[in-house]
């Protein structure tokens, strides 16, 4: 019988007042074992004990068991290949005969992950100590084209400041670039960077004897800054800027972004990050920006010379005035056929360099085994090659079919049309069409001229005439 706060009242209040238990029990309608059970009042009605009784068919071997599974899976760190309760139940009745129920496994597979759990230390961090850093993912839609960019997120562990920059590749370049970016936002450099060991900075080994990669050494050499490893499969050292990745495809990028350029995108995300210096985190006691300055005051300060984050490499032009880089092809002026120059690539651009100075520039193609021409290269040898204008290269690259078909319409001598290619690199193709006269070649004649017979002889006997008088 369920015992209420009331009968238990009034047994309590009975019993002071003198009545014996049989009279409770007589009054109350219940049994003398629940009056005596509540009568000195060392039992209350509100608390249950928990249900603990062993089944008999959890062993010592079957706990083994389940223990191995569990340590094989925290040693393989494989999140989507795990052993769940379902699959150990299903392992101890082929492997070991197992005759207990399902949810009896279930019931200790809770047990043994609870006793396992691994708890953490809280931390706290000095002003202009530390910064942690990290990539992410995001989907957005790139001149109307969906793409995935990568997400480079920073953040002082003192005042939890973020500043996160979007990328098209994860390389090395665009990872000294960033990291260039965000001390340049912070004003200053932290005295320790703290990130995992992803390829882009870390050459070999991990954690604590990880060793950095060339570009990365040299970064932390000219900024004086600690750079510090997580050990594997520990998001949990770097727990900040973990929920910052999260926190950012969240509330900008949703919905997916429309963008035009990766420049715009980067507006975007800064302008995100800024509002969010107003918020104020649970448990300090002053905003992000105010916190944010106590940890500029504490930055060491930027070096005179900015780090240049590009990546340089040398090559020769080609005959078909390219130059490779990165398994793609670059051009530059047909003038600089045979040269060596040196390349300098950013995240975004590729620079070709002779002597010191520019001669070619180039949007920085992500794809491989691909050429990128730039049509005003090839001008000057199109004009003396007139006959390949509408089978070259970069004609078909640059400009649209349409504009091509109207070229070919017209009756224009290689020159010419040189001149209008020229004017192309300023203008946009249909004012060109529509300012320049039409000149269409000469009309074939299609009908047939009838020509009619004409006897020679006459003219055969007058020769002969003149001929036979001058014998």
């Amino acid at each position: 019988m369920v015992i209420t706060l009331d009968i238990y009242k009034d047994i309590r209040r009975m019993r002071l007042g003198g009545m014996s238990q049989r009279q409770i029990a007589a009054q109350l309608h219940i049994s003398r074992n629940t009056v005596k059970k509540y009568w000195d009042g060392n039992n209350v009605p509100w608390e249950r004990k928990d249900y603990s009784r062993e089944a008999t068919v959890i062993t010592d071997d079957v706990i083994s068991f389940v223990k191995r599974c569990l340590d094989e899976d925290a040693h393989c760190r494989s999140k989507k290949q795990h052993h769940t309760a379902k699959r150990i139940y299903d392992r101890l009745v082929e492997e070991y005969g197992f005759t207990g129920g399902e949810t009896t496994v279930r019931r200790l597979v809770h047990q043994l992950r609870e006793k396992t759990r691994e708890a953490f230390v809280p931390l706290a961090f000095p002003a202009g100590d530390a910064m942690q850093i990290d990539w992410g993912e995001a989907t957005v839609y790139l001149k109307g084209i969906r793409t995935t960019v990568n997400l480079f997120c920073a953040r002082m562990c003192y005042s939890d400041a973020p500043i996160v920059l979007a990328y098209r590749r994860q390389n090395e370049e665009s990872f000294l670039d960033a990291l260039v970016c965000v001390f340049q936002y912070f004003g200053g450099v932290p005295k320790r960077v703290i990130f995992d060991n992803g390829k882009v900075a870390v050459k070999d080994g991990f954690g604590a004897h990880a060793k950095k990669q060339a570009g990365y050494t040299s970064l932390s050499a000219h900024y004086g800054f600690e750079a510090v490893f997580c050990n594997p499969a520990s998001g949990n050292e770097k727990g900040l800027v973990e929920g910052l990745v999260g926190y950012i495809r969240r509330n900008v990028c949703v919905p997916v972004p429309r963008v035009d350029s990766m420049e715009e995108l980067n507006v975007a995300l800064e302008a995100k990050c800024s509002n969010y210096l107003s918020h104020h985190v649970r448990g300090k006691d002053a905003s992000v920006g105010e916190l944010l300055e106590q940890d500029r005051d504490m930055l060491y300060p930027l070096p005179g010379y900015p780090f240049d984050p590009c990546k340089r490499t040398s090559g020769r032009v080609d005959r078909y005035s390219t130059v490779r880089f990165d398994t793609n092809s670059y051009s530059v002026p047909v003038c600089y056929c045979g040269r060596e120059v040196a390349i300098k690539a950013s995240p975004e651009r590729v620079s070709i360099y002779l002597d010191g100075a520019c001669i070619a520039q180039h949007s920085r193609c992500l794809e491989k085994n691909r050429s990128m021409y730039a049509l005003e290269h090839y001008l000057p040898l199109l004009e003396k090659k007139g006959r390949s204008i509408f089978y070259a290269r970069p004609v078909q690259d640059s400009l649209p079919g349409y504009f091509l078909k109207w070229l070919q319409a017209q009756d224009l001598t290689p020159k010419e049309l040189v001149q209008i290619l020229r004017r192309c690199q300023e203008e946009p193709c249909e004012s060109i069409m529509s300012e320049s006269p039409v000149h269409t070649a000469p009309a074939q004649i299609e009908d047939t001229v009838l020509v009619q017979a004409v006897d020679l002889q006459v003219y055969d006997a007058f020769l002969l005439g003149k001929v036979g008088a001058a014998i």
